[in-house]
């Protein structure tokens, strides 16, 4: 199980990959979100902002069902999905990554993966 510092670190590499996509790009296909991510194993919770300008560092939470696109992982996954050992599209689809959110939000982010 990857601890507190592991999972901070994974969602750093994945808000650092997001600045690397091209800003129209982003600007395309990006509204602006609030997303959480929470790690239930760890008994942990973060909390960052999605816009045209990128992602906002993320931060803990004790209300992660507050925003509007909420993602459950367990650590060991979250470290995998940011070091791209883990299809975020094959983790969903096996259960491992849980999205709640609007199917327009669903669209959207799909398309940035």
């Amino acid at each position: 199980m990857a601890n507190e510092q592991e999972c901070r670190a994974a969602l750093d590499r994945i808000a650092g990959r997001l600045a690397e996509v091209d800003a129209e790009r982003l600007a395309e296909h990006v509204v602006e979100r609030t997303i959480s991510c929470r790690v239930p194993d760890l008994k942990l919770a973060f909390r960052t902002r999605i816009h045209a300008g990128g992602l906002d560092p993320f931060e803990p939470t004790d209300d992660p069902k507050g925003a509007q696109v909420r993602l459950t992982v367990a650590s060991d996954d979250l470290v995998a999905l940011a070091d791209d050992d883990l299809n975020p599209a094959r983790a969903w689809a096996s259960g491992r990554l849980k999205i709640e959110a609007s199917i327009f939000d669903l669209l959207r982010l799909r398309k940035l993966l």
